[in-house]
């Protein structure tokens, strides 16, 4: 024991030391070490500066408090799991595109790496002791951000790094994901903890969502097809879970992580090339989540979760829609309409006539169920949510009514021109309009809370829908 030095003496010790950066790294066990984790997204040379201005003090060890740490049994002679893969990230492993490798990246390629290493037993404990910055170790990439003498600053380049990122559980093995986010969103005092959580299951949507897991120049096929939309459907699915929560039990001051969701997504890249038809599906993620999203919040009117849901800004090329901040219902719906046809590609969608409907209404029903019970209201819901998102699409795109309206025609539309002539389109306009300026969608800002402007386009829509001949 004599041997040893306490931790706090390490760290009061290094203090003495003038450098703005220490990383620790040891090949044993941690005894309760007071770490933080900050997941350090990708970046760009800007970011890379800045931590390089922060102060900081990070630790790697090699396993937990509760762990036997390996002396041996590492893919290099002589050498254990945890530095095996410690040299390995050193020498060039852990590097991000770019060649840059910080010390947040090498703790987390380790902590990966040595948690799922077939002759490891330890999991790597890692974080900031103080401080908020990271090491880097080499700043050869960072000289052109260096002012030249007698010269005016250049500015910084904005080259992209690729920061590896880590997966660490953080809330119990057995609770599930929507027991996660109900917990988080009924304790008030949880509200960073939800933020993170929901930003957490974002980021594994995003990554799911990558543009190389869809290229665009793929051959088109029915089994191409239908393969694409169970991975988005796939994909989004923790994030769904989330916007369908938020929608129906998220507090006023939480709805705005509805937005961030639409607004995150949409920013996934998307290829400039390829073929149209997969192009455009790009956006199915988006529509899906809409409808979702919007079916919850109709299950417990909540409309103002239901605009967020249609009315949700996101950022979008100015070459392609216009406007370089629409509402999330403008370039959804019309990337989607072109290709509505397409989902007759679907096993049992040949002859439907709106088979795109068709399909996300048996796709979401199980989905809502679980989350929901909505039981036999399921199919009520999900008529008036299509009926609102063909109203609101026009409202947001006619200026004037009179002159032309359209909107996504859905399930509802031929329920209400075909044989059984079910008029659901007629009964919801009639019961919203009864209610004059007291209907929800009204007060919560939908149709620019006018009466007369939901009437002007409920009327010229159910006049579309009369000369609509589906034989």
């Amino acid at each position: 024991m004599a041997t040893l030095i306490r931790w706090d003496e390490l760290t009061r010790s290094a203090d003495l030391i003038p450098a703005k950066h220490m990383l620790f790294l040891m090949d044993a066990c941690y005894g309760g070490l007071a770490l933080t984790r900050g997941a350090i997204p990708p970046g760009s040379m800007r970011f890379l500066k800045d931590m390089l201005q922060r102060y900081s003090r990070q630790v790697l060890t090699a396993g937990k408090a509760d762990e036997v740490v390996s002396d041996a049994g590492g893919t290099r002679p002589g050498h254990s799991v945890f530095t095996s893969h410690l040299l390995d990230g050193l020498e060039g492993a852990a590097t991000s595109f770019g060649g840059i490798l910080t010390g947040h990246a090498l703790m987390a390629y380790v902590y990966k790496s040595v948690g799922s290493d077939a002759h490891s037993h330890q999991t790597p404990h890692f974080g900031f002791v103080d401080g908020d910055g990271d090491f880097i170790f080499d700043t050869s990439a960072l000289a052109a951000l260096e002012k030249k003498p007698d010269s005016e600053p250049e500015p910084d380049l904005d080259v992209f790094i690729k920061a590896p990122t880590y997966s660490v559980p953080s809330v119990p093995s057995e609770e599930s994901s929507s027991e996660t986010l109900k917990r988080l969103m009924g304790n008030p005092s949880e509200g960073i903890a939800l933020y993170d959580y929901v930003n957490e299951l974002i980021r594994r949507a995003v990554e799911m969502l990558n543009v190389d897991r869809f290229p665009p120049q793929t051959p088109i096929s029915n089994e191409e097809f239908a393969s694409r939309l169970q991975r988005y459907e796939e994909a989004i699915k923790e994030v769904e879970v989330a916007a369908i929560l938020l929608a129906r039990w998220g507090k006023a001051d939480q709805l705005y992580l509805i937005e961030k969701i639409f607004a995150r997504i949409s920013e996934v890249e998307k290829p400039q090339g390829g073929t149209v038809l997969w192009l455009n599906l790009n956006w199915y993620p988006i529509f899906l989540l809409m409808y979702s999203t919007g079916i919850s919040a109709l299950s417990g009117r909540r409309y103002e979760a239901l605009w967020y849901s249609l009315h949700s800004p996101i950022d979008t090329s100015p070459r392609w829609f216009g406007e370089r901040t629409p509402p999330v219902i403008v370039p959804t719906v019309q990337e989607l309409t072109g290709i509505v046809e397409a989902f007759k590609r679907l096993p049992d969608m040949e002859r439907k006539y709106v088979p795109r409907s068709e399909h996300i209404f048996k796709r979401l029903q199980p989905l809502l169920e679980d989350e929901l019970f909505l039981g036999r209201s399921y199919e009520k819901l999900f008529d008036d949510f299509e009926i609102l998102l063909a109203l609101s699409y026009a409202n947001v795109r006619d200026e004037d009514p009179r002159h032309h309206v359209w909107g996504p025609p859905g399930r509802f539309a031929w329920k209400e021109r075909g044989r059984d002539n079910d008029p659901v389109y007629s009964n919801f306009v009639r019961e919203a309009k009864a209610q004059g300026d007291e209907w929800g969608p009204l007060r919560a800002g939908l149709f620019r809370r006018s009466a007369q402007r939901f009437s002007d386009i409920a009327d010229a829509y159910g006049q579309l829908l009369s000369r609509v001949n589906w034989w």
